[in-house]
């Protein structure tokens, strides 16, 4: 197999050494603007199977002879790029894959799929962490249930070590942030999709040591078209980012002064109150961290007439051996795996959609374990909540191992 990656940033550097790990892939290339990133790569990987570009993935002129003959492209880029990239795959009838981005980015790619169905190419979106790993785990839950009530995602990457007034760090970009924090949020209430603000629908939530309570809150995009498949097949759908307590509260307070907003300071700059909050932010809160990535996905249902609760849960930690954070790992495993399913031309059909709706779950999830990230699941008797599983409301709470293991 030959996988392209586009961006040598923190995540694309990941999945392109992720990648490497297979030994059916002959050849990774990667492709980036800055010289020191791919440079640095190069340093660390030291591998003859990997090659790379330096070249601006905004220009289709010099990336189509880079591209021609990939099995799969991946798009490590920042999110605005991945409809060109999608179109440019297409139309050299290379299957692509990438990390997603805002609700708008997403519907611009998907409106690809007749074109991308009738030359049997799949362009997926949404192939993280959360929307991706998340979803793909959602799904699978509810697939052994024969009726569900409710699917709860929890997701959120935190310093393991966190560091007063904020006890925050940014993992990827301020913008991202931002974003989340702003934008429209979906969810299913009552079988219906219906909007919420960011950053309301506040809770607390529990995990273990050294954790205890945290706070989970509304997030943008978490979801993405997971919301349209489940329609009117569950009562109740949502996702929440996991931060530590009182995030949500600061970020309403600076939010509310109109520090998210598009709107020039003054008419003798450029710079709008948006720039300058992600700025700062990116100044204070960015660079190394030692991080946690914590993920629990809950599901409420029926299955032979009485109800069940399946919890998957997952806490990934900081490598200190190797430096990497739980973000990058937990982000570009599921990122490698959906490009290799793809590369190896064993995904029939083609089309735009994400991976939950496209890869077989089960390989999927065993692909996943086999990279190393430790996804367990649990079975309760009764209806138990997302914040506790393990609390008062648990009733006889049954180990299932694994959640490579076989659990229908």
């Amino acid at each position: 197999m030959k996988i392209t990656v586009i961006g040598a940033g923190a995540i694309g550097s990941t999945v392109a050494q992720d990648l490497l790990r297979n030994d059916d892939v002959r050849l990774v290339q990667i492709c980036d603007s800055r010289a020191r990133s791919l440079q640095e790569l190069q340093d660390e990987v030291q591998s003859d199977r990997l090659r790379s570009f330096q070249v601006d993935a905004r220009d289709p002129n010099v990336l189509t002879p880079i591209l021609d003959g990939s099995d799969c492209v991946v798009g490590c880029v920042p999110s605005g790029v991945n409809p060109k990239l999608a179109r440019q795959c297409l139309d050299l009838g290379i299957h692509y894959c990438d990390l997603g981005g805002s609700e708008d980015t997403v519907r611009r790619t998907m409106k690809l799929h007749d074109e991308a169905r009738s030359k049997s190419v799949w362009l997926m979106p949404n192939c993280g962490l959360a929307p991706g790993l998340s979803n793909v785990l959602c799904l699978r839950g509810i697939d052994q249930f024969d009726e569900v009530d409710a699917a709860e995602l929890r997701v959120g990457d935190v310093p393991l070590y966190p560091e007063p007034p904020f006890n925050f760090r940014i993992s990827w970009s301020a913008e991202k942030v931002i974003e989340d924090y702003t934008q429209p949020v979906y969810l299913i209430e009552d079988g219906d999709i219906h909007e919420a603000d960011p950053l309301s629908h506040e809770e607390a939530i529990h995990f273990d040591a050294p954790f205890g309570q945290m706070e989970a809150f509304c997030t943008a995009g978490g979801l993405s078209t997971l919301t349209d498949d489940l329609r009117g097949k569950v009562r109740t759908l949502d996702h929440k980012t996991v931060r530590w307590p009182g995030h949500a509260h600061q970020m309403r307070f600076l939010l509310g002064l109109g520090f998210g907003e598009e709107r020039n300071i003054d008419v003798r700059t450029h710079l709008t109150y948006r720039d300058v909050l992600r700025r700062r932010m990116q100044q204070r809160l960015g660079g190394a961290y030692e991080d946690a990535v914590l993920l629990r996905v809950c599901i409420r249902g029926h299955i032979d007439g009485q109800k069940r609760t399946l919890v998957y849960e997952m806490i990934e930690r900081y490598d200190a051996d190797t430096g990497t954070t739980a973000m990058r790992r937990c982000t570009s495993i599921p990122t490698a795996v959906a490009a290799l399913m793809l590369a190896s031309h064993s995904v029939s059909g083609g089309g735009v959609a994400p991976p939950e709706n496209v890869l077989p779950r089960e390989e999927y999830c065993n692909n996943v374990a086999d990279y190393g990230l430790d996804v367990t699941a649990r079975w309760y008797d009764g209806y138990s909540s997302v914040q506790q599983p393990n609390g008062a409301s648990a009733e006889a709470p049954q180990p299932d191992g694994p959640v490579a293991a076989n659990r229908t």
